[in-house]
C-alpha cells in the first residue's frame, strides 16, 4: 500500500503516512465520511484553525511569538489565516451589494451629524462612493497590515522585532477581527440591519482595545508603559492620516475633483 499524498510505501497497519504525515484513507467517499472531515477540519478543538482562533483570542502571545520564533506545525500561518480572511470579507462585500446596499449609506448618516455641517466635508461626502469604497476595501485592508506594521516597529524600537515581525503580529490580529467583524456584521445585517453603520464605527474602539491587549502581552508591558506606546502609536497614525489626506486633496484639485472656490466663504 502507497500513500495517496507522496507515493510513500507503507505498512497495511499505518493509519499516518510517516513521511508526510497524511491521514491513511481506506473507506470510499460518502456524504456521511465528508460530513465527519468537514466536522473535524473546522470544528475540532485540536484543529489549527480553531486553535489559532481561541489562542489569538485568550494569549495571543503564544500564537504570535511562537510563529516568529520558528514554531511553524502549532497554529494556522499568518499568510493563510490573512488570506482566509480576505475570501471571508469578500463573501461579506458581495452580499451587501446584492442584498443590503441601502443599509450602507454612510453618506447620509455622516451628513447628518454636526461635525460634517461644513463645506469641505460635504463637498467630500458627495464625492464619496460606497461602492467604491467596498470595492476596494481589500486592497485598503491589506494596506493597513504594513502601516501597522511600519508604526509599531517606530513605537516599539526598544523591543527585539524587527518590521518583517511586526507585520505578522498585524497580520494575525487584523485576521482575526476581519473575522468576527464579517460575522458579527453579517449577524446584524440579517436581523437589525439600520445599526450596520454605527456598528462599523463601534469596531474602531474594539480594534484598539484588542491590540492593546495584545501587544501588552506579547511585550510584557506595564500600565504605563503600555499608555505611553498607545499615544505615541495613535499620534504617529494620526500624522500619517493628515498626510495622506493632504496628499488626496491636491491630487483632487490637480484633477479637477476639487475646486477651490467652493471652500471660499460665502458673503
Amino acid at each position: 500500500m502507497n500513500c495517496k499524498n507522496c507515493n510513500t510505501a507503507l505498512r497495511e497497519d499505518f493509519e499516518y503516512c510517516s513521511i508526510c504525515g497524511g491521514k491513511v484513507v481506506r473507506k470510499r467517499l460518502t456524504l456521511k465520511n465528508l460530513f465527519e472531515h468537514l466536522s473535524e477540519t473546522f470544528f475540532n478543538y485540536d484543529n489549527k484553525l480553531l486553535r489559532t482562533i481561541i489562542d489569538l483570542c485568550k494569549k495571543p502571545e503564544e500564537v504570535i511569538s511562537t510563529y516568529i520564533d520558528g514554531v511553524r506545525k502549532r497554529y494556522v500561518n499568518p499568510i493563510s489565516l490573512f488570506g482566509l480572511s480576505l475570501t471571508i470579507s469578500g463573501l461579506s462585500v458581495f452580499l451587501i451589494q446584492r442584498f443590503y446596499l441601502e443599509y450602507f449609506d454612510i453618506v447620509a448618516w455622516m451628513s447628518s451629524l454636526e461635525i460634517f455641517n461644513n463645506p469641505l466635508s460635504q463637498e467630500a461626502l458627495a464625492n464619496y462612493s460606497a461602492g467604491d469604497t467596498m470595492e476596494y476595501s481589500s486592497l485598503i485592508y491589506s494596506a493597513i497590515v504594513p502601516v501597522f506594521g511600519l508604526i509599531s516597529w517606530i513605537v516599539f524600537w526598544d523591543k527585539k522585532y524587527n518590521f518583517t515581525e511586526h507585520i505578522i503580529i498585524y497580520l494575525y490580529s487584523m485576521s482575526l477581527i476581519s473575522i468576527f467583524s464579517v460575522i458579527a456584521g453579517q449577524i446584524i445585517l440579517l436581523i437589525i440591519p439600520t445599526y450596520y453603520i454605527p456598528f462599523i464605527f463601534i469596531t474602531y474602539p474594539i480594534i484598539l482595545l484588542y491590540h492593546c491587549f495584545l501587544l501588552k502581552r506579547i511585550f510584557n508591558l506595564s500600565i504605563s508603559e503600555l499608555l505611553v506606546k498607545t499615544i505615541l502609536f495613535l499620534a504617529i497614525f494620526f500624522v500619517l492620516y493628515i498626510i495622506l489626506a493632504v496628499i488626496s486633496f491636491v491630487l483632487g484639485v490637480l484633477t479637477g475633483q476639487y475646486n477651490l472656490g467652493d471652500f471660499k466663504p460665502k458673503q
